[in-house]
């Protein structure tokens, strides 16, 4: 899955001599946390979140009146508290890698930027959990089994057959790793919603050939 596809388009972005009340402004209207900061040419020259501008604006304790407090605002810039080095991923990057990184660095959103450095969308921890809503199948509801197996090949294939068997539509199939067991993953298989008899059988089946986990019904 590439960024290009799950990424929000024509964002909305800032530049240096934005004051910070009109990039706060512009968060709130769109309901952001952080804002690209663009040159003149739309190339990324650093990003501005919620909290830059927080810690840059006058505690509520201060002893400035409404004139001076807004003139102060004014004249604090986006360019004055940006951060300069920015994490960024292209449209032909892969949503795993956007995931890992929003995870490294601890961000809720990342600019998109093409070979030229230039802004052409944000991808979010929003856009992410679309990408696993769509990938899972969670919304066609049905069955969820999780399934410990060997990491050898063919493992899945019996487990296949024993679906099989009883007629069963997969909706998706997901594999993670674990390092401490480098031996053993973990399979998710979400089926179509089965009868109540139908479930009972294919759960008995799965739990007597295999290392069944769990399973879990999802209904919408």
């Amino acid at each position: 899955m590439l960024i290009k596809d799950w990424m929000s388009k024509s964002p909305v972005t800032a530049k240096p001599a934005t004051s910070i009340m009109k990039a706060a402004k512009l968060m709130k209207e769109n309901g952001y946390h952080r804002l690209p900061v663009v040159d003149d040419d739309g190339r990324i020259a650093g990003i501005v979140s919620d909290r830059d501008i927080k810690e840059a604006s006058p505690s509520k304790a201060t002893t400035l009146d409404m004139h001076e407090l807004y003139y102060l605002l004014s004249e604090i810039k986006v360019g004055d508290i940006m951060t300069k080095s920015v994490v960024t991923v292209t449209p032909e990057d892969t949503v795993e890698k956007a995931a890992v990184l929003l995870l490294r660095h601890n961000v809720g959103g990342l600019p998109v930027v093409d070979a030229e450095g230039k802004v052409v969308g944000v991808i979010t921890d929003s856009d992410i959990f679309k990408v696993l809503v769509s990938i899972t199948g969670v919304l066609s509801g049905g069955i969820q089994f999780a399934l410990d197996l060997p990491n050898v090949s063919g493992s899945l294939k019996t487990v296949l057959d024993d679906l099989k068997t009883h007629d069963v539509r997969i909706i998706s199939i997901l594999t993670s790793y674990d390092e401490a067991s480098p031996d053993r993953r973990t399979v998710y298989i979400r089926v179509h919603p089965l009868g109540d008899d139908e479930a009972r059988e294919l759960i008995d089946r799965l739990s007597a050939n295999h290392h069944l986990l769990y399973w879990a019904k999802d209904n919408f």
